[in-house]
C-alpha cells in the first residue's frame, strides 16, 4: 500500500494559520477564507482550521493542499461539517471526488492561491499539463459541498 501523502506544517505555517482562522472568526475573509469546523473521528468535539473555500459555476470545493490532514480524515468519518466567517454558520455535506475528477478543481485552485499555496504542488505550476494534474491527484484530497448539513439534502 502506497503511503498517503501529508505535508506537516512549519511554524510559520502555524502562525501565518493562526492569523487567518483569527481574521476569518472576526468577519473578516481573506480572499475567500473560512473556518471549517468538523467533527472530531475519534472524540467526537469540534475541530477546526482555516481553508480556502473554492466556488466554481455555483458549486462549493475544498482541497487539501497539505494531503491526507486531520480534518480531510475527519470530514470523511462525518460526511460533512460547517463554515463559519464571523458569526455566520453554513453547515454542508461533503461528497469526496475521486482522482479522475479532481484534475479541474486542482487547476482553478492552484491558480487563485498560487502564491500561498504552490509549495505544496510538487513542481506542478499553474500552466501544468493535464497529465501533471492527473499524476498528482492521489495525493490531494478534494470535496464538492452540498447543501445542508451531513447526511441531509
Amino acid at each position: 500500500m502506497k503511503a498517503q501523502r501529508y505535508v506537516k506544517p512549519s511554524a510559520i505555517d502555524r502562525a501565518f494559520n493562526g492569523l487567518i482562522q483569527l481574521l476569518t472568526r472576526l468577519g473578516v475573509s481573506i480572499y475567500g477564507s473560512r473556518v471549517l469546523a468538523v467533527r472530531g473521528r475519534k472524540s467526537g468535539e469540534w475541530r477546526t482550521v482555516p481553508v480556502n473555500l473554492l466556488v466554481h459555476e455555483g458549486t462549493r470545493y475544498l482541497v487539501a493542499p497539505r494531503g491526507e490532514t486531520e480534518w480531510v480524515r475527519n470530514m470523511r468519518a462525518a460526511g460533512g461539517g460547517e463554515l463559519r466567517l464571523g458569526r455566520a454558520c453554513d453547515p454542508f455535506g461533503a461528497v469526496e471526488l475521486t482522482d479522475a475528477e479532481k484534475p479541474p478543481i486542482l487547476r482553478l485552485y492552484i491558480e487563485k492561491w498560487w502564491f500561498e499555496v504552490g509549495r505544496f504542488f510538487e513542481g506542478v505550476t499553474r500552466d501544468a499539463s493535464p497529465d501533471d494534474l492527473r499524476r498528482i491527484a492521489p495525493g490531494f484530497p478534494v470535496f464538492r459541498l452540498t447543501s445542508g448539513a451531513a447526511g441531509r439534502p
